[in-house]
């Protein structure tokens, strides 16, 4: 199981020297991989052309770019432009968002989103890999071919929690990144039906990655309370409300991996027996303690 770094970016004015010194680190720190969520601050795929090209030697992945805003053609060309500039280290992380952005903030419709998803995948995945995308569904078309230089293999993980969205993960995407999604729904419910998907389909083995916030702490009721805090959005959302609900947690806190060493070991060691291929931690409290850690299990 390879390891990475979940990096929110900073509200601060240097938030862009900052986000650079972050990913540098992790890379120091000899980190696989580090991934960014794109939110409502720096352009996320931008941030990683830049920022990567600066910083050699690590995958940079999105976790997730929302699919909607960007027709799929638009969104492979500049992953692929991003892909080049990287030499070939950028996993594309897609996901549908939420209702209430789509449709609430950007007014556009969010009826029946797995049709949605797969008809998006159907025209990103071809010209992902370097092949003509030739499709028309009933809410999008793509009929091109992208001439962008660089590698051709660029993986596409979708953020899959539902059955339907985790059978495309399996079947036509490369696999899934996870967030919030706690220990035994990744092992009852997410790797089984990726995997099985990516089996019947004949495809490779699907990436799982699964991002978590982690503590490491003699303290954990009060990393219990910081991580309800920080993270309660989650517990809102429908769609991370249902899969807390499936994990049988009150909130995103009885999901964050929080302990002593031995404790927060044995909570990933669970994880990596599940199937998870990545683990991607969230630090979330300024104490160098549990990135020590982490480095420790490298």
């Amino acid at each position: 199981m390879r390891f990475g770094l979940f990096l929110n970016e900073s509200q601060k004015p240097d938030a862009f020297g900052r986000l650079r010194e972050r990913i540098a680190r992790g890379a120091d720190d000899g980190f696989s991989s580090v991934w960014m969520s794109q939110m409502f601050g720096l352009d996320t795929l931008t941030a990683l052309a830049v920022i990567g090209s600066q910083v050699p030697g690590i995958e940079l992945g999105t976790g997730v770019v929302p699919t909607y805003p960007r027709h799929p053609a638009a969104l492979a060309q500049q992953a692929l432009t991003v892909n080049a500039v990287l030499d070939g280290r950028l996993t594309l992380g897609i996901g549908l968002s939420h209702q209430i952005v789509i449709e609430g903030m950007y007014g556009m419709s969010f009826d029946r989103p797995a049709r949605h998803m797969r008809e998006y995948l159907s025209i990103l995945m071809p010209l992902a890999r370097g092949e003509n995308a030739d499709f028309e569904g009933e809410t999008l078309t793509g009929r091109l071919g992208l001439s962008t230089p660089g590698p051709r293999d660029m993986p596409v993980l979708i953020a899959a929690l539902a059955p339907r969205m985790l059978k495309l993960a399996g079947e036509v995407a490369d696999g899934t990144v996870l967030w919030m999604t706690g220990a035994r729904t990744v092992a009852e419910h997410v790797v089984p039906a990726v995997t099985e998907a990516a089996r019947a389909a004949g495809r490779p083995e699907p990436r799982i990655v699964c991002a978590l916030p982690v503590c490491v702490t003699d303290d954990p009721e009060a990393a219990r309370a910081l991580a309800a805090e920080r993270f309660a959005i989650y517990g809102q959302l429908p769609s991370y409300r249902a899969v807390l609900d499936r994990e049988g947690a009150e909130g995103p806190a009885d999901v964050a991996i929080i302990g002593d060493e031995d404790e927060v070991a044995a909570r990933i060691e669970v994880l990596a027996k599940a199937g998870v291929t990545d683990f991607v931690a969230a630090e979330y409290s300024s104490d160098t303690r549990t990135r020590e850690f982490l480095k420790s299990l490298l």
